[in-house]
């Protein structure tokens, strides 16, 4: 199955097979700034399995687990796009607001719930984890 998803001005354009290793809404300061103040809904692949057309800008720094992190975004419009590390990247965060259908992925678990607002709301039903959970083997 392709999965379709681009930016806002549709510069970029993602094409991905398969389903998400995992779909983590997060909730460090780091994405709650990409969120312009809300957490942020992740879809994890392979980065194999992702293909883009288009230029992406990447920032990368240093993110509150004190990984180094890169989140790639378009450059025209300046949709987010991807998350992900910045050194060996094996897997990438697709941003859920990318996807062309917004129901084609549905959080499994909360992260960095400790760093969120006190006016954040949390599916009860998911895993939650208060900060960065164990890496995907």
């Amino acid at each position: 199955m392709t999965i379709h998803a681009g930016c806002l001005c549709g510069k970029v354009r993602i094409a991905i097979e398969g389903e998400p290793l995992r779909t983590r809404t997060c909730w460090c300061r780091d994405c709650q700034y990409w969120a312009a103040g809300s957490g942020t809904t992740n879809a994890l692949y392979r980065i194999e399995h992702i293909m883009i057309s288009g230029d992406v800008s990447w920032y990368e720094s240093i993110a509150e687990s004190g990984n180094a992190m890169r989140r790639g975004f378009c450059p025209s419009c300046g949709t987010a796009l991807f998350t992900g590390p910045a050194v060996d990247p094996k897997f990438l965060g697709v941003r859920a607001g990318a996807f062309d259908d917004p129901n084609v992925v549905r959080p499994t678990e909360v992260i960095w719930t400790a760093s969120a607002p006190d006016w954040a709301v949390f599916d009860p039903a998911l895993p939650h984890s208060p900060g960065q959970p164990a890496p995907i083997g």
